[in-house]
Parts: C-alpha cells; structure tokens; sequence
C-alpha cells in the first residue's frame, strides 16, 4: 500500500470508519469521544512511504544509535542557547 490508511471503531457502539490521514482519524477519534462519551480505538495499518522514512530515519526507538545521520530529517546537535 502506497499511502496512509488508519481504522477507527468504537469500542460501545457500531461506528467505524477507515481515513487517509492521521490527522482526519485522529479528528474523528476525539469527535465521537467528545460527543458519546465512547471509548474509540484506532489501528494504524499503513503510512505513506516519505512517513515511514522519516520514523526510519529518526530512529523510531528513540536512541540515537538508530538514527539514520545522513538524513536531512535528524540534527543530532542540539540547538545552541542564546546568550
């Protein structure tokens, strides 16, 4: 699969729906928890490949040893401060 596809269901009621995008799933997520007070679960089952790159690239694990340092997406400086 070439894009992002995420799965919403509710765990109370019978909506469901499928989005191409975190952001309109996410929406959806905190939407129909806002306003049915149902607890609403989400299955990430594929990302757009430049997303995956980037979670790749910046080490999804969170320690710098699985970063990938040629990536332009990952400064392994931290900013200077201001003086």
């Amino acid at each position: 699969m070439d894009g992002t596809r995420v799965t919403v269901r509710c765990r109370d009621c019978s909506f469901a729906a499928t989005y191409e995008s975190l952001r309109d799933a996410r929406a959806a997520v905190d939407d129909h928890e806002s306003t049915t007070d149902h607890g609403v679960g989400w299955t990430i089952e594929s990302l757009a490949a430049g997303v995956s790159q980037a979670g790749a690239d910046a080490g999804v694990c969170g320690r710098p040893e699985c970063a990938n340092e040629d990536s332009p997406l990952v400064d392994p400086a931290p900013p200077e401060t201001e003086r």
